[in-house]
């Protein structure tokens, strides 16, 4: 009997990953990010048809395993798994909220703190099956600590109170060449404000080493283990697992705060997609 074919797919608001796994065999593919809260049902569904369906070249899948953004509300479930049912309607589909991917991809069946830093933010206590404990993510506005977007509203904060000193706003009006209007515009007139935060944070790793940018990195990714992961009494006897761009990139300032607060660092990820391919082979 020929194994089932199944397609997972990682998607956060910025972009999302699809892996086609048959058998052992798997091929990964990019597409942007689909969040039920940016973007309806009919737009998820032209996107795929779009951007995804090219890339699988005809491969229809038995079986969809989607892990995204937005979907702990269960409205929002209900829209993307109409998008993706209209796809493909013969197939099995399991939507669930990105922070189960994180979960499933960075402690497998074994207990631990599981921490998103990407775009957003987003923290819970796994107890290798279920997650029981999720401080919760109030967003870019009220929240997102540690994550793109809060360290892009920083950078933009510092720059435009002129906190940066002569140097950093050289290089800043070099790399990007915007002023006060054109952020504003930006941030609260056009769609993905997150999107438009979170796209200056590799100026952060570009400028490693002044003191102003260890300064946002440091207080960013603090406020992060202070006003989450400090809540979990787990904290203390669990391994801390972290995946995102951000938990990547400056994984160095999330292993120094580890030491500094005697917790055990457990994996760091780019992106769940490796765990979670293992985790359904072996589901």
């Amino acid at each position: 009997m020929p194994s089932k074919v199944k397609l997972v797919a990682d998607s956060g608001s910025t972009k999302a990953e699809w892996c086609l796994m048959s058998g052992k065999e798997r091929k990964t593919y990019l597409t942007q990010g689909m969040s039920p809260y940016f973007l309806t049902s009919v737009q998820m569904e032209e996107l795929i048809k779009v951007e995804l369906l090219p890339q699988l070249e005809g491969a229809v899948p038995d079986e969809v395993f989607y892990y995204g953004t937005g979907c702990a509300a269960e409205q929002n479930v209900k829209l993307v798994h109409k998008s993706l049912h209209a796809i493909w309607p013969e197939a099995k589909i399991e939507v669930n909220h990105d922070l189960m991917a994180a979960a499933r991809a960075l402690c497998g069946r074994e207990p631990g703190i599981a921490s998103i830093l990407g775009t957003g933010s987003n923290s819970c206590y796994y107890d290798g099956e279920d997650i029981v404990k999720n401080n919760p993510g109030l967003g870019y506005v009220l929240g997102d600590e540690g994550s793109g977007a809060f360290l892009g509203k920083k950078i933009l904060q510092y720059y435009l109170y002129q906190t940066f000193d002569d140097e950093m706003r050289f290089r800043f009006d070099q790399k990007f060449g915007v002023n006060k209007d054109t952020i504003l515009e930006n941030v609260y007139r056009k769609p993905m404000p997150n999107r438009y935060l979170a796209s200056f944070t590799p100026f952060l790793s570009e400028n490693r080493g002044h003191y102003m940018i260890e300064n946002i990195l440091e207080d960013g990714l603090n406020d992060f283990f202070f006003n989450h992961l400090y809540k979990y009494s787990e904290s203390w006897t669990a391994p801390l697992h972290f995946t995102g761009s951000v938990a990547w990139h400056f994984r160095d300032i999330i292993e120094e705060l580890c030491q500094l607060y005697e917790l055990q660092l457990g994996r760091i990820l780019k992106n769940p997609m490796d765990g979670l391919a293992v985790y359904h082979e072996a589901k």
